[in-house]
């Protein structure tokens, strides 16, 4: 029920960032030539925003959730960790998609001459500024702890989701952010 309360709360700050999402879109497809679109999605497969004419956004938002899912559970079944990117080659071209922060992913559309290197390293860059403008509007979900001034009891790591011997959940969305993005960057902290 919280996640539900946490998701709704979510979605009602995201159009706070969309108008930011969608200038972004723009540059990136001034910038890189033979990018045909552009597409921000939540995790969930709703649009947040995009700049891809011609293409049902609805649905490719949906589809690219099924995919994600799938690449989670790939990824997690042969210990590859949480999936920062992937990248498909179709007969007419490229479909590219980064994780953008906690919860959005950044989905790009390319002809098939585009320089690869160059769609990856303009992707990976939109797709961390767009992960700071929409992590920046949701709020961070408190870490899972014991309730203030109660003992914590011993089983409690095996209540912990993830926990050694609890069953693991598995995200809807890659939730980190490709480990190049992050170099030399230090998390944010915050005090009670």
């Amino acid at each position: 029920m919280i996640r539900v309360l946490r998701q709704r709360s979510e979605r009602k700050q995201r159009p706070a960032a969309e108008a930011e999402v969608r200038a972004e879109l723009r540059r990136l497809r001034s910038r890189l030539p033979r990018l045909t679109g552009a597409l921000a999605t939540c995790a969930d497969g709703t649009v947040l925003a995009d700049d891809a004419p011609g293409v049902a956004t609805e649905e490719a938002a949906a589809l690219t959730s099924a995919v994600l899912a799938a690449v989670l559970r790939l990824a997690d079944g042969t210990g590859r960790g949480t999936p920062c990117e992937l990248v498909v080659r179709g007969e007419s071209g490229y479909l590219a998609t980064y994780a953008a922060g906690r919860s959005t992913v950044l989905t790009l559309l390319a002809e098939d001459g585009v320089n690869l290197g160059r769609l990856h390293l303009e992707g990976r860059r939109c797709a961390a500024r767009i992960g700071e403008l929409v992590d920046r509007q949701a709020p961070v979900p408190p870490a899972p702890g014991p309730a203030p001034h109660s003992p914590a009891p011993a089983t409690a790591a095996a209540t912990v989701p993830g926990a050694a011997g609890a069953p693991a959940t598995t995200a809807p969305a890659p939730t980190r952010a490709h480990p190049s993005r992050t170099a030399g960057t230090a998390a944010p902290t915050t005090h009670s």
